[in-house]
């Protein structure tokens, strides 16, 4: 009985992806319960508070909207390239590719069923269709997130690995905040679409993953030896835990 805390802790770090999914979805199921009950305006209240009324300024205005950018076709297209390029694996530009899609497909699918009204009254600029999920942050979750995933697999080197990462989930959390910024998203539509991009991620790392990325690229998943380790420490480790 004393193990059994022990087997349950190494059963989830073996399928983080199936709890990070599980996780994912029922967060955005819950705000789309609650979003279609009415019970998420406060949510955007405080939040429309926060980035609207206090953050608006003249300076910063010209910046969101670059930011925002960052989740347009010309930039991802670009982006895509970079990442055929210099990315390993067997085609790593499609791999990239084709998540997009997907993440577009799921939000449109979700845009049409839902049918949620964008704000009014405080926009900044012109925007069509539907706002729930957010189109920009479930591409920004889903692309940059993609970037971020390639990224701690593939970089050997630790220290560029975690500013990569640290640099892409910066890049999502501000495409989010400029979408409420420039007022054509609430927030629950934001942390949805991050929440739904999020478990699509999951699903795509875990079952298409392997057929673009070539098995000979040496990952850093858990097990294998990390930056910075050497044969000696690695060797070292596993024979203490014998």
């Amino acid at each position: 009985m004393e193990r059994a805390p022990h087997v349950i802790w190494h059963n989830l770090r073996n399928n983080k992806r199936v709890v990070l999914f599980v996780v994912a979805v029922v967060l955005f199921l819950g705000i789309l319960q609650n979003m279609l009950a009415g019970d998420l305006l406060r949510l955007d209240y405080y939040a429309y508070r926060i980035f609207v009324v206090r953050m608006r300024r003249a300076w910063l205005t010209p910046i969101m909207q670059s930011i925002s950018e960052l989740a347009l076709p010309v930039v991802l297209v670009v982006m895509l390239l970079a990442v055929q390029a210099f990315a390993p694996g067997r085609r790593p530009g499609l791999f990239a590719a084709l998540n997009l899609v997907g993440v577009v497909l799921v939000n449109q699918v979700f845009k049409f069923i839902v049918q949620r009204p964008r704000p009014e009254g405080f926009r900044l600029i012109a925007e069509s269709g539907y706002s729930f999920p957010s189109g920009h942050s479930m591409v920004a979750m889903g692309f940059y997130g993609l970037l971020a995933w390639m990224a701690w697999h593939y970089e050997r080197d630790a220290f560029v690995r975690r500013v990569s990462v640290s640099g892409f989930g910066l890049v999502i959390v501000l495409i989010g905040i400029s979408r409420i910024y420039l007022g054509v998203h609430y927030a629950s539509d934001v942390i949805a679409g991050f929440c739904l991009s999020a478990a699509w991620l999951m699903f795509y790392t875990t079952i298409v993953a392997p057929v673009f990325l070539s098995e000979d690229e040496t990952s850093l998943d858990e097990g294998e030896m990390g930056p910075g380790e050497d044969e000696t420490s690695a060797v070292g480790g596993q024979g203490s835990s014998e």
